[in-house]
């Protein structure tokens, strides 16, 4: 069984995605890895970094999204025969070893959900709603890629902005989080909350199932060229450091580049568009620095 790493952060916009992709690009470019990309937000930006809108429109038409897979769980179709081999798609952006489970717009309904669980709860007589809540949490991302855990070294898994339903329960299947963020004042806010959510998390938990996830490293990518001699960059480090000791924070940094919105633009990572470009090589490096604290 591989590795399950989350990328999340109760902030948006701090290249969450784009790391994610970048990074599982590299591990399959670069080192042979066997990488699936599994895309928890509706605004599906890890999905449109690998493949095109059209493409994306076919599969969904298809029903080979990840909503499917949730749709099973929580409200079956006895006509529906596809699995979770059928729903990914392989060797995205023609690179062996990198496939992604697609996300979707409407990834799963919250009241149907409560719906479901509340009758689990009358049927089982159970009289605390909240450790039904938690168990389904809890096994919910983990039981829909149990069937292809033992087929990757990598799984990652790019998390909403926030705390929903399927972020809570990536965090409690993953091994470890990354943590994107820029050295801006708001971004150390979003790192305290995600450190105090995971906490919490852990918490509820902790009488019937362990969760052991552990931080990998913190990343930071540069919002303006000028920043690193810049007095909020040094308040923000130093804030981080006093937290979480520097260790915890990357060497490589993520600096600015206009190759990398480009590559948005063609729905392919940065990292084979454009492999010598600034951005690029430090995804490079991030990606060495990873497996080496790994």
């Amino acid at each position: 069984m591989g590795y399950v790493i989350a990328t999340a952060n109760m902030k948006g916009g701090v290249g969450k995605t784009t790391l994610t992709v970048n990074l599982a690009t590299c591990l399959a470019k670069n080192y042979g890895k066997k990488v699936l990309v599994l895309d928890l937000d509706s605004q599906i930006s890890a999905t449109l970094s690998l493949m095109s809108p059209v493409e994306f429109a076919k599969r969904r038409k298809q029903r080979k999204t990840f909503r499917y897979l949730i749709d099973e769980i929580i409200n079956p179709d006895p006509d529906y025969k596809l699995t979770i081999h059928d729903i990914i798609y392989p060797e995205v952006c023609k690179l062996a070893g990198l496939d992604i489970l697609p996300g979707d717009i409407d990834l799963y309904d919250e009241f149907i959900v409560s719906e479901m669980l509340h009758n689990q709860s009358v049927a089982l007589r159970e009289n605390d709603f909240e450790t039904i809540w938690n168990r389904f949490e809890r096994v919910l991302v983990r039981d829909i890629l149990k069937p292809v855990l033992d087929e990757y070294d990598f799984i990652l898994l790019d998390c909403a902005p926030g705390y929903n339903l399927m972020t809570r329960s990536a965090l409690a299947t993953s091994n470890f989080y990354i943590l994107p963020a820029k050295p801006e004042p708001l971004s150390v806010v979003g790192i305290q909350l995600l450190e105090r959510r995971i906490a919490q998390l852990k918490d509820s938990h902790e009488y019937e199932a362990k969760i052991n996830i552990q931080i990998l490293g913190i990343v930071f990518s540069m919002s303006s060229a000028n920043l690193l001699n810049g007095r909020y960059y040094k308040q923000v480090m130093h804030r981080v450091v006093e937290d979480f000791g520097v260790d915890k924070i990357c060497k490589a940094q993520i600096p600015v580049d206009v190759n990398v919105a480009k590559a948005v633009d063609s729905f392919i990572p940065v990292s084979l568009l454009n492999p010598n470009s600034a951005g690029s090589k430090a995804f490079m490096q991030l990606t060495q620095e990873l497996l080496q604290k790994l």
